[in-house]
């Protein structure tokens, strides 16, 4: 019989709630939630450390669902449990704490020609997610970001990745510009997205080792970011726009790469 959790205040669920909500425990035990049947089966097993499920999902949740989880302990929870640890309005019925997997820099850029994303204090959980699911679609290396960007774990970037941050290489550092000199030195040519750039992004070569700079939704690149890049590209707009959302540039840029690579 499974464990059975039927109490708001139990240990483990106040531990769960603070995971949530705080990305410093995150930090320190390496854990994060992950919420929903989908989301939670597609979560490779290596990565999960916990499971807690209502007995409504395990009846009614489809088989594809629930078939990889019958067969490893899990912890049965009330609903009122459930809405307590979960950060849905609407919980499916199941969660997990999941292990948080880990990244090297210098592996990420020995692949050959790799396609990197370098994105600068973004603040938009959304955008992050979103920007993940569209790095693995792209085909992208890995996705470097700054210390300032909002948490990777953070419950609503994790559903907005769909999973993809488990698949998606990914490295958080202290100092972009740093880095950009490294890539340099690897043969990483660098492309910081910027209005005041000479050349459109379809005009560039985007076939060997490359990374692409995106910045922060509100200020974008900061100018000291923008000066160690190599060279600044801009997306030509039309009609009153000035800018656009974060998570469609990396899109088009990172689509465009794809696009030549495909071709070369």
């Amino acid at each position: 019989m499974p464990d059975k959790i039927t109490s708001v205040s139990n240990p483990r669920i106040r531990r769960l709630v603070e995971l949530r909500k705080k990305a410093k425990l995150r930090r320190e035990t390496g854990l994060f939630v992950i919420e929903g049947g989908r989301l939670c089966a597609d979560t490779p097993e290596e990565f999960i450390s916990e499971v807690y499920v209502t007995e409504e999902w395990m009846k009614n949740a489809p088989e594809k669902e629930t078939a990889g989880f019958r067969n490893r302990p899990y912890t049965v929870v009330t609903e009122e449990v459930m809405a307590k640890a979960a950060d849905t309005a609407t919980p499916q019925g199941i969660l997990c704490a999941a292990r948080m997997p880990s990244y090297s820099f210098e592996e990420m850029i020995k692949k050959k020609d790799p396609l990197l994303l370098v994105l600068e204090d973004l603040q938009d959980p959304g955008n992050l997610g979103t920007i993940f699911r569209t790095a693995e679609a792209a085909g992208a290396s890995g996705i470097l970001m700054s210390r300032a960007t909002v948490d990777l774990f953070n419950p609503k970037v994790v559903r907005a990745t769909m999973s993809a941050v488990f698949r998606m290489p990914f490295v958080v550092r202290d100092d972009l510009c740093a880095d950009l000199a490294v890539l340099r030195r690897a043969g990483i040519r660098s492309y910081a997205a910027h209005l005041g750039g000479k050349r459109a992004y379809d005009e560039v070569p985007l076939t060997s080792g490359c990374a692409l700079l995106i910045g922060n939704e509100g200020n974008g690149l900061s100018e000291k970011l923008t000066e160690a890049a190599d060279e600044k590209i801009i997306i030509p707009m039309k009609g009153g726009a000035e800018s656009l959302n974060a998570a469609m540039a990396a899109g088009i840029l990172l689509f465009e790469a794809a696009r030549q690579r495909r071709h070369a």
